[in-house]
C-alpha cells in the first residue's frame, strides 16, 4: 500500500516540476539571435567573377557561348593551377549541335475534337 501512495506523490511532485520549470521558461524573453553577416564583394580589378556571374544568368545560352567557354577554361586554369592553357581550352571549337525545334502541344479539347 505503501509503494502506490509513494509512486503518487513521485509523480505529482514530477508533474509539479514540469509545470514549474515550463512557467519558468515562458517567463523568460527570448534571447536575441545574431544577424548574419553579410558578405561584401568588393571588386579587385579581376573581370572574371563579373563574367561568371554574367554566364550564370544567361542559363542554357551560354553553353553555346564561346565568351562563356572561356572564361570557364580560365577559372579551371586557376582552380587547379596549369601553367599552360592549352590544357583547359574549354570545349572544342566546333559550333554547338543544332537545337530541334519540338511542335507545340495541342490542347486536351483540340486533340479529341469538338464534344
Amino acid at each position: 500500500m505503501h509503494s502506490k501512495l509513494l509512486a503518487r506523490v513521485g509523480a505529482a511532485v514530477f508533474v509539479g516540476i514540469a509545470v514549474a520549470m515550463t512557467l519558468v521558461q515562458m517567463r523568460e524573453e527570448p534571447a536575441a539571435r545574431p544577424e548574419p553577416a553579410r558578405e561584401v564583394w568588393v571588386p579587385d580589378g579581376d573581370p572574371l567573377p563579373a563574367q561568371l556571374r554574367a554566364c550564370a544568368q544567361m542559363g542554357e545560352l551560354a553553353l553555346s557561348s564561346s565568351d562563356c567557354r572561356a572564361v570557364w577554361a580560365e577559372k579551371r586554369r586557376r582552380f587547379f593551377g596549369v601553367d599552360h592553357p592549352e590544357a583547359y581550352s574549354g570545349f572544342d571549337a566546333s559550333p554547338p549541335p543544332p537545337v530541334a525545334v519540338l511542335p507545340e502541344p495541342t490542347s486536351v479539347g483540340a486533340q479529341r475534337g469538338k464534344d
